[in-house]
């Protein structure tokens, strides 16, 4: 399972960690497992939908905060990974939010991204492949 060495995980996948979908929950913990690499986009979106989409209590979003933090690597957001953002949104006609996740997660050097909201099987800049882990 070599794909999933240090993949880069989008936030809908970790969104199932609070789902009643119990397989894609265990598919998400299982992730988790490898040693995940986010960035701190990756978590203001996972607190937003929980809370506002989901109603979580903000007591059960900052628990799950920390617990994925402390599997994951989380990178920041830099000017560099706006610019690359934005040009990979051109290049590939990806949403800017889809695109900000691609730069960090190629920014982190990742090769495998973690996701349902590209195309599986999508490699962007030659390096980093799209793969549903739910599929």
């Amino acid at each position: 399972m070599s794909l999933w060495v240090r993949p880069f995980v989008d936030t809908n996948v970790l969104l199932y960690l609070l789902s009643d979908d119990a397989a894609k929950a265990n598919r998400a913990e299982t992730l988790l497992t490898r040693r995940i690499v986010i960035n701190v986009q990756v978590l203001n979106e996972f607190a937003n939908v929980a809370r506002r989409k989901m109603r979580h209590d903000w007591s059960v979003i900052g628990q799950s905060l920390t617990d994925i933090r402390r599997f994951a690597e989380v990178c920041p957001l830099t000017l560099e990974t706006h610019q690359r953002g934005i040009a990979l949104a051109s290049r590939y006609q990806l949403n800017v939010y889809d695109a900000m996740i691609a730069a960090s997660a190629l920014e982190a050097g990742c090769t495998t991204l973690a996701s349902e909201d590209f195309s599986a099987g999508q490699r962007l800049d030659g390096t980093l492949t799209i793969r549903n882990p739910f599929a």
